[in-house]
């Protein structure tokens, strides 16, 4: 169990997680942990190999020889993929799909905790994803329940994409969230809920800074 201060940050796909959570993280001087870029690097990895990410045992047996880890340079996070840096290659919309897909199976779920759990007990830092607060990190000193509305979500999505020079409309990427949204919190293995103990964010009308500071409020204030 470590003597690390853990802060879990759960919310559906879209909330700008990652974002904040980052930014907190280097205000905080903590190690942030996207735990979503492993699932991706997993979904990444199968796409690879030819597997349908829908198909459990296709995913499964992709498992075989794979080695998932985190760096950190300069304070940024980067996901390795058998030694490959795929930080960029797993953010397309494909690859977001295949993670929501992959992260359902639970032999995948197994294959991460682990890491995630190593990273945790071995550093002060931010965690976010879907399960943190209820699974990953339970004993989390501060959970965070990060959330905005569908349409503001894929609002900030779409922009992001279209920067990036992804085709797409707002109403795909909507649709997208949507769907995501319906994946994370109906799945059987550790849906996504907030727990009695989480601090709800909405940052539905708030920008970035402010959405930011608020979460550096709540943790300041929870682990004083």
């Amino acid at each position: 169990m470590g003597n690390t201060i853990k802060v879990a940050i759960d919310g559906p796909s879209g909330a700008g997680k990652s974002t904040i959570a980052k930014a907190a993280s280097a205000a905080l001087g903590f190690v942030y942990v996207d735990t979503g870029a492993l699932y991706r690097t997993v979904a990444l990895n199968a796409i690879r190999k030819g597997a349908d990410t829908k198909n459990a045992q296709q995913v499964i047996a992709t498992l075989e020889g794979l080695e998932v880890n985190l760096g950190f340079e300069d304070g940024a996070q980067h996901v390795y993929l058998n030694g490959e840096d795929v930080s960029d290659k797993i953010r397309t919309p494909e690859i977001s799909m295949g993670a929501s897909a992959a992260s359902a199976i639970p032999e995948v779920r197994k294959f991460l905790f682990n890491l995630q759990r190593e990273i945790a007990d071995s550093n002060n830092c931010i965690m976010d994803g879907r399960d943190i607060g209820t699974v990953v990190l339970p004993d989390a000193k501060v959970k965070i329940f990060l959330t905005a509305a569908p349409e503001i979500r894929a609002e900030r999505r779409y922009k992001e994409l279209l920067e990036k020079g992804t085709e797409t409309t707002f109403e795909e990427v909507l649709a997208d969230v949507k769907q995501r949204d319906y994946n994370d919190s109906h799945r059987e293995i550790a849906p996504l809920k907030a727990t009695e103990e989480s601090i709800i964010v909405d940052t539905s009308d708030l920008d970035l800074e402010q959405s930011i500071e608020a979460i550096i409020t709540a943790i300041k204030e929870n682990i004083a």
